[in-house]
């Protein structure tokens, strides 16, 4: 009788005051939606990462004199390098053919091709597990039994290896910068509801000291302030999702959007409705946890606690 007492309470006190209602959904609708948006694009942005993360590499070209044994040797010694993702050989006779496919129209290069002697190295192809490696596999690859095997200079050089190096310290930041993001608002959204919803507890503290001058319970004067901003929370969740939905379903159709930025628009959309289920029970138990935690927080200036209540 007492729990259907407390949540008739919670549902009254949701309907009692639509304008503080409003506003505590307000804000935990806005904040949700932006940290779900935050997430949704720290997702997108570790996938631009990882694409870009792929199309790295080292090519190390090798002499036409080199052995099967001192081959196999080399192709063993990398792929036992932490920093080495994978690792593909390509022979002169491959090379020639993926560089004649590269080039069919041409042909003035055909015509060379087919009056000389193959003259492409066999090469091998060197995936780094985090572009922030390159620099050791770089270092390994100069010692003096490596190196003397190598025909010419690796494709990690120069002006490449510049561009290479910018890219690895972009995207590490980058994704730091998102987490950290993620974060930061996440707290200062959480103690923004905290306020908002202390704000309409504190318009109630005389009906709260009245209660406790009854002689009721902590629970009794505290359930129903927990079960209203329970249903805030479950209103504004729902509301976030909607929005976003609005939000990608639009940009994706109406406008035609496939990028915004460094944002993959196609993957976020994608992102959304694939993992649509579990962001809808994430968003609703954040909504229900920052309702409940801060009813129970934002009541405690205004009851005395007795552990016999």
């Amino acid at each position: 009788m007492t729990f259907a007492r407390v949540l008739k309470g919670g549902l009254q006190n949701s309907l009692r005051n639509i304008t503080l209602a409003v506003a505590a959904m307000a804000v935990m609708s806005i904040t949700l939606t932006t940290i779900l948006m935050l997430v949704i694009a720290n997702a997108t942005l570790n996938s631009t990462i990882k694409q870009i993360n792929n199309k790295i590499d080292i090519s190390v070209y090798l002499k036409d004199s080199i052995t099967d044994q001192q081959k196999n040797s080399l192709l063993d010694g990398l792929k036992n390098l932490k920093e080495v993702k994978s690792v593909e050989y390509i022979s002169k006779s491959e090379a020639l053919a993926i560089y004649e496919a590269q080039n069919s129209g041409n042909t003035s290069i055909q015509s060379a091709i087919a009056q000389t002697a193959n003259p492409l190295p066999a090469t091998i192809n060197i995936s780094p597990a985090n572009p922030s490696s390159l620099t050791d596999i770089k270092n390994y690859l100069n010692k003096p039994t490596v190196l003397s095997l190598q025909s010419d200079p690796s494709s990690y050089s120069g002006n490449l290896k510049v561009a290479i190096n910018k890219i690895a310290k972009t995207t590490t930041l980058l994704r730091e910068a998102g987490i950290i993001s993620v974060i930061i608002f996440a707290a200062v959204s959480v103690l923004i509801i905290f306020n908002t919803i202390r704000m309409t507890i504190f318009n109630r503290r005389d009906e709260i000291q009245i209660m406790r001058l009854l002689g009721a319970s902590t629970w009794y004067i505290r359930g129903p302030f927990v079960v209203e901003n329970i249903i805030y929370g479950i209103l504004s969740a729902g509301i976030s999702i909607l929005v976003v939905d609005i939000l990608f379903t639009t940009v994706s159709n109406s406008l035609q959007a496939s990028s915004f930025g460094l944002l993959d628009i196609g993957y976020a959309n994608f992102y959304f409705r694939h993992y649509f289920w579990y962001i809808l029970l994430i968003q609703f138990g954040l909504g229900i946890l920052i309702g409940a935690v801060s009813s129970v927080i934002a009541t405690r200036r205004y009851l005395k606690f007795k552990t016999s209540k």
